[in-house]
């Protein structure tokens, strides 16, 4: 089954992105028609880091490669003005085991259900005080969080290892989720090549994420259009089933066919300009803390049963650790959370084996 099949398989709406609440239609760009000052076009683009991540090959070759997923741009249409909910307003149809996507920064945390996200692949949205776009990319399995600024990001219709590619409606420029650095749309050109900046998002389920932050807030499912958030167009991961079964094939060709893990088989993941580190998350359940290096620089990832995520370091002078009970204990007997290691932190993130080693073939493996 193709992009197209799969999602036109739970009914035109999703394909046209055209129903918003009671039927009204929705303008191109995916917002509502009623909507009013969201669809404005702003003056600059997203912000961006002060260095720039690799990419796998020349961006204006990535442009080239890339392949209609189906639905053309804003087909999948993005959400520009989302509502949230409480926990106790928590809809029956999100089970406790169900995949959310946590956010906790300003002050404030914010879960957006999978199951959503999963017909949207973007939120542009604000935590706290700061302008964000939560991204999700079923193909590839990856949820991320960028810095958008006074822009908003939407989905192009364009795939490049599978992997989502958004565009920023400031300058239209591309930038595929995991490599998040642009390149030239047929819209307009890249403003050079530049990446985004990042703020880590947890894949985690619902009951994890609200044990741990009872007051947090709900993505709701009142998101402005018709559609079903019980029926994932791809598969379920609730138990795993279709897409998201490990061993199953990419929907288009895939960059690599690296065979050292199943094709599906989730690792966390890290890069910088200097290289990419992965580790299977089965590894690091079971030995809790791992070292890695990128770049030649020593890293640690520690695990966190809390959440079920890892949380990954720079660790230069090779402090040793040990992780005992879901905590982690320094050289001097001191005890933290997996999330509050005194070092430097890296933004890291959940995905398939099959897209993260396409995207970076020299990574180093830990599984």
């Amino acid at each position: 089954m193709d992009r197209r099949a799969a999602l036109g398989a739970i009914g035109t709406a999703v394909l046209a992105g055209c129903l918003g609440r009671d039927g009204e239609s929705a303008s191109p760009n995916g917002t509502r028609a009623t909507d009013t000052g969201s669809t404005a076009t702003p003056a600059s683009g997203p912000p961006t880091a002060d260095g720039t991540l690799p990419l796998p090959m020349a961006p204006e070759k990535i442009r080239q490669s890339a392949v209609s997923g189906g639905p053309p741009k804003d087909g999948i249409p993005s959400i520009d003005d989302p509502n949230f909910v409480t926990p106790e307003e928590a809809p029956a149809g999100l089970s406790p085991g169900d995949p959310v996507f946590g956010v906790a920064m300003d002050g404030a945390a914010k879960a957006y259900p999978q199951a959503i996200l999963a017909h949207h692949e973007i939120c542009n949205d604000m935590v706290g005080d700061t302008p964000v776009s939560v991204t999700y990319c079923p193909l590839t399995g990856t949820a991320m969080g960028f810095h958008r600024g006074g822009t908003t990001f939407g989905v192009s219709g364009r795939l490049f290892n599978n992997n989502l590619i958004m565009y920023d409606r400031a300058t239209e420029a591309w930038w595929p989720q995991v490599l998040a650095t642009s390149v030239p749309g047929p819209w307009n050109a890249a403003p050079g090549q530049q990446s985004l900046r990042q703020f880590p998002v947890v894949w985690t389920t619902w009951e994890r994420w609200r044990r741990a932050y009872p007051e947090t807030e709900l993505l709701s499912r009142d998101t402005g259009y018709a559609r079903n958030y019980d029926a994932d167009p791809y598969g379920s991961y609730n138990p795993r089933s279709g897409y998201y079964v490990p061993d199953s094939s990419p929907m288009f060709p895939a960059l690599s066919a690296d065979d050292r893990l199943a094709t599906k088989a989730v690792v966390i993941g890290a890069r910088t300009e200097a290289g990419a580190v992965a580790f299977a998350k089965t590894r690091l359940r079971e030995d809790g803390l791992i070292a890695g290096a990128i770049g030649g620089t020593p890293v640690v990832a520690a695990y966190d049963p809390d959440l079920d995520t890892a949380w990954l370091y720079w660790n230069p002078e090779e402090r040793s650790f040990e992780h005992r009970g879901g905590e982690v204990v320094d050289e001097d007997g001191d005890a933290v959370t997996p999330d509050s290691l005194p070092l430097e932190p890296i933004v890291a993130f959940d995905a398939m084996w099959f897209a993260w080693i396409g995207f970076y073939p020299d990574t180093e493996l830990h599984a």
